[in-house]
Parts: structure tokens; sequence; C-alpha cells
């Protein structure tokens, strides 16, 4: 059974609907964005997962968590981790093992 999506109000006044609890307003979303860094390449639920979740918020602190623990967070999608990883590289850094 699909769920419902359900009309909702973020505090800023953008009216949204969603199906699940993520509080996330989609329209802040967009205008939070940011313009460079490995998180501007991320999607929103995926860039939201990492910063609103765990803080993170730079590639040392990514290295601090699995691929395993950052691909449980809601959110966050296989399609992530290539991008991930890819920056990841470019500092020398890596997920740890």
């Amino acid at each position: 059974m699909a769920n419902k999506k359900t009309l909702r109000i973020c505090e800023k006044g953008h009216r949204y609907y969603k199906s699940t609890d993520c509080p996330t307003c989609p329209q802040c979303a967009k205008e939070n964005k940011p313009q460079e860094g490995f998180l501007s390449l991320l999607s929103s639920p995926a860039r939201s997962a990492l910063v609103e979740y765990l803080g993170i918020d730079t590639l040392e602190k990514l290295s601090q968590y699995s691929e395993k623990e950052i691909l449980s967070l809601h959110g966050m999608g296989k399609a992530s981790m290539p991008i991930l990883r890819k920056a990841l590289e470019e500092k020398g850094l890596s997920f740890k093992k």
C-alpha cells in the first residue's frame, strides 16, 4: 500500500506534500544548495542526510564514517556513493574501513 502524501508547511511558509516523515522542505533545500564543493554534487535528500543528521560538511568528517554507515542514512542512495568516493579520493582521503 502506497503512503498517502500529506500537505506540510515549513517555517518559511512553503507548502509541499510528503509521503514520508522526512521534515525537509523541498523549496528550502533548493534555496540552501551549495554552489561548490562535494555537497553541491549531491541530491537534496543525500545532502540533508549528511549535514542534518550527522553534521558532515567536510570531506574530513565524511572520512570518519564507513560506506555502510553512510548508505544506512535515510535519503542516501547508491548513486551518491561514487560521487563521495571520488571527492574523498581527490583529497587523498577514503571512507573508514
